[in-house]
């Protein structure tokens, strides 16, 4: 295909070969000058922030994630640093080993090289994958979606001022155009990107899969549940799935599905308590529905199977009745998508065997599936929560976006 960014492309793939050469130190002290200059322009930020929440309906699930304020932008800003901090993997030593021809062999860790994250309305991925990025000397191209288009666009300014500032390559960020054109050619710029990464919808995610040429670590959507055993703790239980379902509901880590043990039906009422009071739309299986006697009716729903397998990005969620363990792990195998799963048990044998057979990057025991997050885990950040199995899983880091080389080391060897 004819790539009108063609040569976008290129400056960012040469800019990645300039990073490999900057000290660790300015690396470090360049993304908290980034962080600082961030907090000095929260108006600026928000400014360009109501630009975009002007554009978009309150109602829609996306709105959350697309707002930004002070609070937020000062979290941001403290991800960066927490980045800044931890060690950098660049040219740490995996293995070395000699030979008996007195080849010295080593493999250490490298930069990828060029990344390329696609995603929708959520402008703090602009500061995220930038900071990881350049933490580990690569390059990245942004392709965020026009419904953060003047956010990200104030946001990568800040960055490249500062670069500038340090007379680094401003290349090594690239912010492509809103426009639907910019995706396609990225998927498709196979001699200047190495892997690209998709955050959003399960929408975007299979239109990537399905299209592009470059390499791709998925970012899954999160269909996510939790089940309450038999031996569930009621006060344990209620916190958790209140925390996991409303604490914010459009993340991806949000919870969309409660599995509940038929014989723990009676503590129902009580185990939604919090749910009620922060008004969560409840769509319920017959036998958990006839239970809810004291839910708001306004917000009881009967469920229909397609209530089953979704990701509701909203304050709704559906509940299921199970009649033991392994009913439970076989809704979870058929309709999970391998994000973050949890179980509520005080019984050990139960919780190992859940723990055990469940598939997916994160796997919870009696705690809220809402800390499946790179700065939760002590990444400092994340550039996507992988939920495929090659190369990376679960929360991405530092660690998740390097490769590797041999390095070997002779003197005058042949092969014979």
């Amino acid at each position: 295909m004819e790539f009108k960014l063609e040569q976008t492309f290129q400056n960012a793939r040469n800019a990645s070969r300039t990073l490999i050469e900057i000290p660790s130190e300015e690396i470090n002290n360049i993304l908290i000058e980034i962080a600082d200059k961030a907090v000095a322009n929260t108006d600026v930020i928000l400014k360009a922030n109501q630009k975009d929440l002007d554009r978009m309906d309150k109602n829609d699930p996306k709105y959350d994630r697309l707002l930004l304020d002070a609070d937020r932008i000062t979290g941001i800003a403290g991800d960066i640093k927490n980045v800044a901090r931890l060690e950098s993997p660049i040219g740490k030593l995996i293995e070395n080993k000699v030979l008996d021809n007195g080849l010295d062999i080593s493999r250490i860790k490298v930069p990828i090289g060029v990344i390329g994250v696609i995603y929708e309305a959520r402008p703090n991925v602009s500061f995220d994958v930038f900071a990881i990025c350049f933490k580990t000397q690569n390059a990245c191209i942004l392709k965020g979606g026009s419904d953060a288009e003047f956010s990200n666009i104030a946001i990568v300014n800040i960055i490249k001022e500062v670069l500038k500032n340090h007379n680094i390559n401003t290349d090594v960020v690239t912010l492509l155009p809103a426009d639907r054109s910019a995706t396609t050619e990225m998927l498709n710029a196979v001699k200047y990107v190495d892997v690209i990464i998709p955050r959003g919808s399960q929408g975007l995610i299979n239109y990537v899969r399905e299209n592009a040429k470059v390499p791709v670590i998925e970012t899954g959507a999160g269909i996510v549940h939790i089940y309450f055993d038999k031996d569930g703790d009621i006060e344990k239980g209620t916190a958790i799935i209140a925390n996991s379902k409303t604490r914010r509901v459009s993340v991806c880590n949000a919870l969309d599905c409660l599995l509940i043990h038929e014989s723990q039906l009676a503590n129902l009422n009580k185990l939604s308590t919090e749910l009620a009071s922060k008004g969560t739309i409840i769509y319920a299986d017959e036998k958990s529905f006839a239970e809810l006697t004291d839910y708001p009716k306004d917000l009881l729903n009967k469920a229909e199977e397609a209530h089953f397998g979704t990701e509701f990005l909203a304050n709704t969620m559906s509940i299921k009745t199970v009649a033991n363990i392994d009913e439970a792990l076989n809704h979870i195998a058929k309709y999970s998508s391998k994000h973050s799963e949890s179980i509520i048990s005080e019984n050990a044998e139960t919780i190992a065997k859940y723990l055990n057979v469940v598939d997916a990057a994160a796997v919870y025991a009696n705690a809220s599936t809402a800390f499946t997050d790179g700065a939760q885990f002590g990444l400092g950040a994340e550039i996507g929560i992988s939920t495929q199995k090659l190369h990376a899983r679960g929360p991405m880091g530092l660690d998740e976006i390097t490769s590797y080389k041999w390095v070997i080391k002779g003197n005058g060897q042949i092969r014979s």
